[in-house]
């Protein structure tokens, strides 16, 4: 309840578990650079050598899912908004049953590098192009967690995390951007994807630790969990059952399971960050293994973030920092807490932040190795046939460097232009919504072609940016988005620097009410979790249609790009060797008579090629 001049700021130990944080991150990148012979072809730069086993994979697979922005957003919209949040398990579930039944088997029997190859392997080079370019866009402007409506763009996650930090501790701002930024880029570059996976699972230990340390220490100074439940209960904190169907309410329990479903597995399912990494497993068990898994790590941190929430709720129940003028933004309310309750403990402070550069640091190793691997395997690759295998790895190298450096310039732009940013990024959040739309007409409907895949991509993707661009014109009025009840009561300061008690997000959004159009209140007002469910859902059903009207039945599509039953039943047998033959096996296609002087060029996409010529006339 103290002015901050009062609170703890940071100390030389805090620093000293920072750095020690960022010297392990780069030293793995080191020794992958060197481990076994290096990394010789732009194959074991981008995929690990498609030798990864299930637990580093789950973990890393956990770890970019979780920016700072979970560390530090999450706990906040569970003391604005309550514990519905929760509900978000069941959501994950889901998300990881669909990627893993649905989307994995394909990928991984395809043995593709970039998931846009698929595209063009089922329908035409356009869809590819297409794919990879709203990518790359996309990528640009992650949304990594859901706290954040706005979605969040690789430098904002560099930058909004620091600024955060930096108002509550006085922690350096352009020290900590410029230190992550480049340990990221230096581990990217020497190790690839190896190193990535590797640092991420150091970076899931970090990061469980600074929550538990948080955790641990408010049930100590609460005297008990039960308090700190009861507290909770009586604020309203515990509204886990909300099952009011309307879909302009932002959390209710269908807008969660439903919504929620659709924008995480155009995350898990189709993503290049997630899907390049379950790819890189040594077999297919290991690939499902490894989601399933990363489920337990989602499950684990979800419990972390909601317990630090009602935690904080617990404490500040009768004097809000947030409406006391303490911080200037909810996201500052962890960062606040763990000076408040952890000061007299040197390092502690250090180690929080370190979990919430760690959320970012994985994050953005992700981004990073993610848009090398598309852009050598997508814009490079296919248009430079004759170049080497040993200098596509040194290209992949340059271009992590490259997506590092273009990380943060991104967050340099960030904090000139944070607002506006913010919302062109939060709209082009809306991409993965038609693209989700757009794989699933590859791999369920057998009918589907190139022509309605691409009329379904542009409806759904011109439909889910009127509804993005309109709800950042006309944000939802409060009553849709339900913030709680919150108390200054307690405080002990004059009273003329506090805001009223009523919710200060009216006195933001003080649009007169004459002016928001008919559409605003009904068609802009929809939950943001349901802005992916209406592109993915616009983009099958138009592209069902114009496919069918297009003669889409006529044409056989390989059953290795549907989901066929077997994929289904080969789940229940365990023999390993034959979850094993998927793999592409480079050896087996060494003596091919293609022509190709390139090994690692697997040959089944040569063939597959030259097959679909014969079969569907579509391949252009």
């Amino acid at each position: 309840a103290s002015p901050s001049s009062t609170m703890g700021r940071f100390t030389v130990w805090d620093y000293v578990v920072f750095a020690a944080m960022l010297v392990i991150s780069a030293v793995i990148g080191i020794y992958y650079a060197f481990a076994g012979g290096g990394q010789k072809t732009s194959r074991d730069f981008l995929m690990g050598g498609r030798s990864m086993s299930a637990l580093p994979v789950a973990l890393s697979l956990t770890a970019s899912f979780m920016s700072a922005v979970t560390v530090l957003g999450t706990p906040a919209e569970i003391y604005r908004y309550g514990a519905i949040f929760c509900i978000f398990a069941i959501t994950y579930g889901l998300v990881v049953l669909c990627s893993a039944e649905i989307f994995l088997p394909v990928f991984y029997k395809l043995g593709i590098t970039s998931t846009y190859e698929y595209l063009e392997l089922r329908f035409n080079k356009y869809l590819r192009l297409c794919g990879t370019v709203l990518f790359i866009i996309q990528t640009a402007s992650k949304p990594q967690s859901h706290s954040a409506i706005l979605t969040l763009y690789t430098g904002i996650v560099i930058y909004a995390p620091a600024l955060a930090l930096n108002q509550v501790t006085g922690f350096d701002l352009w020290g900590a951007v410029v230190a992550t930024g480049v340990v990221c880029t230096f581990y990217c570059t020497l190790g690839g994807l190896k190193a990535v996976v590797w640092t991420d699972v150091f970076q899931v230990g970090i990061m469980i630790a600074g929550f538990s340390s948080v955790i641990i220490r408010a049930v100590v100074v609460q005297e008990g969990i039960g308090r700190i439940v009861n507290d909770s209960y009586y604020g309203g904190r515990l509204n886990f059952w909300d099952f009011n169907p309307n879909p302009l309410q932002r959390h209710t329990f269908w807008t969660i399971v439903i919504g929620g479903t659709f924008t995480w597995t155009s995350i898990y399912g189709i993503n290049q960050s997630q899907v390049q990494r379950y790819i890189a497993c040594k077999s297919r068990f290991h690939a499902k293994m490894s989601l399933y898994i990363n489920l337990l790590g989602l499950w684990a941190i979800l419990a972390c973030a909601v317990l630090c929430g009602l935690a904080l709720y617990s404490i500040y129940k009768d004097c809000d920092p947030w409406m006391a003028k303490q911080v200037s933004a909810l996201d500052q309310l962890m960062p606040y807490l763990v000076l408040d309750i952890l000061h007299d403990f040197p390092g502690m402070p250090g180690l929080f932040v370190a979990s919430a550069y760690s959320g970012t640091l994985s994050t953005v190793s992700s981004s990073i190795n993610a848009l090398a691997a598309v852009t050598v395997e997508d814009l490079i690759r296919p248009y430079f046939r004759s170049l080497s295998e040993k200098k596509l790895s040194w290209i992949s190298m340059g271009m992590s460097l490259f997506y590092g450096g273009v990380c943060i310039g991104m967050a340099a732009l960030a904090s000139l232009l944070g607002a506006l940013l913010q919302a062109a990024l939060s709209i082009f959040g809306m991409v993965g919504g038609p693209l989700l739309g757009l794989f699933a007409l590859g791999i369920l409907c057998s009918f589907a072609n190139g022509i309605g895949a691409f009329v379904g991509l542009v409806t759904g993707f011109v439909i889910s940016l009127w509804v993005g661009i309109g709800s950042q014109i006309y944000p939802p009025l409060p009553e849709r988005t339900k913030p709680l009840y919150l108390s200054t009561a307690g405080c002990n300061i004059s009273s003329e620097n506090l805001m009223t008690t009523e919710n200060p997000l009216t006195t933001v959004f003080n649009t007169p009410t004459a002016e928001r159009p008919a559409l605003a209140d009904n068609w802009y007002s929809l939950s943001y979790l349901y802005f992916s469910t209406l592109g993915t859902l616009i983009t099958v059903v138009v592209g069902i249609i114009i496919s069918l009207l297009t003669g889409g039945l006529k044409q056989n599509t390989d059953r290795k790009f549907l989901l066929t039953k077997e994929d289904f039943l080969s789940n229940f047998s365990r023999s390993k060797s034959e979850t094993k033959v998927e793999v592409l096996d480079s050896k087996r296609f060494t003596v091919a008579a293609e022509g190709t002087d390139n090994p690692a060029f697997s040959h089944i996409e040569m063939d597959v090629a030259s097959d679909k010529n014969k079969v569907n006339g579509l391949h252009i």
